[in-house]
């Protein structure tokens, strides 16, 4: 298996896109930190269908924006582990509104998650991380495109994009560093309150008229937290079927 022996950790992990990461990383041989803010009943799930499967994985409650928090994930693991191999940041959140009807607090639980959560992980990973490691921010193929409502979620992740580039440069010791930008993915989060005409709207826009699955963006993430990818470092990788 690709990742036997790896040590991952995964922020955001308890449902979603995050989760099925977390799933196809264990089913590939990898220990997988289910890491979660306040869903410690849908992070042992996740745990219980990876133990279930024949994986390894335990569930660790840290808020990425407190770097408290994240300071204890990392020392929670290498306690537990030894070492981290690779760290997937996933957690975010993402509140759609028109610019004009944002709140202060909006854009502060935004790039308090996005952005500060990344940048409070990447400086623990400076020091922690194992040599030759690898690490996947999730950003989104919105930052490409002039979605209304999406300007400060855009704006959080376009940020996120150039701290990956930058700390690619930065951080050395064989570590690669990168991005992936999914487009419209079907997972419970996304679809609740949207109508089908606005689904039907999405899935149009790409290649093959339809939402990606949760699988589509694991499988990469996969790749990328693998011995595989080493050289690809400091990018991008759209993962969105042509949608841009």
């Amino acid at each position: 298996m690709k990742l036997e022996n790896k040590v991952i950790i995964v922020t955001g992990s308890s449902r979603g896109i995050g989760k099925e990461i977390a799933i196809q990383l264990a089913k590939n041989g990898a220990k997988v930190i289910v890491n979660h803010s306040n869903s410690t009943t849908e992070a042992e799930d996740t745990v219980l269908k990876i133990t279930n499967d024949g994986g390894t994985a335990f569930a660790v409650k840290a808020d990425v924006s407190n770097r408290d928090d994240v300071t204890q994930l990392f020392d929670k693991t290498i306690a537990k582990y030894g070492k981290v191999d690779v760290l997937i940041n996933n957690a975010g959140v993402m509140i759609s509104k028109e610019i004009k009807d944002n709140t202060q607090d909006d854009f502060s639980k935004q790039f308090d998650i996005n952005v500060r959560g990344i940048f409070n992980t990447l400086q623990e990973a400076h020091s922690k991380l194992a040599d030759n490691g690898n690490i996947i921010n999730v950003s989104s193929s919105t930052v490409k495109l002039m979605f209304p409502t999406y300007a400060l979620y855009s704006a959080s992740k376009a940020a996120v994009e150039q701290m990956t580039r930058v700390f690619s440069k930065e951080i050395g010791r064989g570590i690669s560093v990168n991005a992936i930008a999914p487009g419209a993915t079907e997972t419970e989060l996304f679809l609740n309150g949207k109508s089908q005409e606005f689904i039907d709207k999405l899935s149009s826009m790409n290649a093959f008229n339809r939402l990606a699955k949760p699988i589509d963006i694991a499988r990469v993430v996969v790749f990328l937290a693998s011995d595989e990818s080493k050289w690809i470092s400091g990018q991008v990788i759209g993962a969105n079927g042509a949608l841009v």
